[in-house]
C-alpha cells in the first residue's frame, strides 16, 4: 500500500516500492528530507500538478566512470576545445534552464518552484553541484545533481543543450571529473536512449543500493 508521508515521518522500506518505482507520496523538500532520500537510494520526480512523489525504480539506470562512451565526433570536439566548461559557477542558471527547456513528450517540469529552492540551498552547501558548458561567453547547456561524497556517488538530475552536444559535452567533462576524485557509480535514475548512447546501463536496484551501504 503507498504510504502517504506527513512532513517528519521516515520512508517506508523500499521493499513497499510499487511495480513502477513509487515508494511514496507528501512529506516535504527539506535539505534534510532530500539527504536522507538520496541515501537511501530515492528521490522527487513530480510536476506542478501533483503532491511531491518519491521513486526508487528497480532496474536502475546507472554508469559506471569507466564505462563512458565517446564517440569520434565529441572526441574532435574535445580536441578542438569546442566549449568551454566550468564547475559550481552557475548553479542557479543551470537548473533554470533545466526546468525551462522542451522536451519531446513532456508537457510541463518536475523541477517546481519549490524544488529549485531545495536543491539551491543544498548548492550552498556544496552537496548539490553544476557543470557548466559556455560558446562565445554564453552558457549553452549544463547539468546538475547530487554529490555523494563519502559514497563516492553522484546522482544526476537534469540536464539542458541551447546547442548541438552541449549537454554531451558537458556530461562527458563531469564524468571525467567525477572519475578523478574516486567516484564509482553515476546514478541516472531511469532509461533514456541519450544515456545508453554515453555508456550506461541498466543493473538492478539491490545491485545499486549496495553502493550506499
Amino acid at each position: 500500500m503507498l504510504q502517504i508521508l506527513n512532513p517528519f515521518e521516515p520512508f517506508p522500506d523500499i521493499r513497499y516500492t510499487s511495480d513502477d518505482g513509487l515508494l511514496a507520496v507528501g512529506g516535504s523538500l527539506t535539505e534534510s528530507r532530500l539527504m536522507e532520500a538520496y541515501s537511501k537510494g530515492i528521490f522527487p520526480w513530480y510536476d506542478e500538478s501533483q503532491p511531491i512523489l518519491w521513486w526508487c525504480p528497480d532496474p536502475r539506470m546507472v554508469l559506471f566512470p569507466h564505462k563512458l562512451k565517446v564517440s569520434k565526433s565529441m572526441k574532435q570536439l574535445f580536441k578542438k576545445e569546442a566549449f568551454k566548461i566550468t564547475y559550481n559557477e552557475a548553479f542557479e542558471t543551470v537548473i533554470e534552464n533545466c526546468a525551462k527547456i522542451k522536451r519531446k513528450g513532456q508537457l510541463g517540469t518536475w523541477i517546481t518552484p519549490e524544488m529549485k529552492a531545495a536543491y539551491i540551498g543544498l548548492n550552498k552547501k556544496g552537496i548539490a553541484q553544476s557543470v557548466e558548458v559556455w560558446k562565445d561567453g554564453e552558457i549553452v547547456g549544463g547539468l546538475y545533481g547530487i554529490y555523494l561524497k563519502n559514497k563516492k556517488l553522484f546522482c544526476g538530475e537534469s540536464m539542458f543543450a541551447k546547442v548541438s552536444n552541449a549537454s554531451k559535452y558537458g556530461f562527458i567533462s563531469m564524468v571525467r571529473k567525477l572519475q578523478e576524485n574516486g567516484v564509482k557509480l553515476i546514478d541516472c535514475q531511469v532509461h533514456t536512449d541519450h544515456l545508453e548512447s554515453l555508456g550506461a546501463e541498466e543493473i538492478s536496484r539491490k545491485e545499486f543500493l549496495k553502493f550506499l551501504q
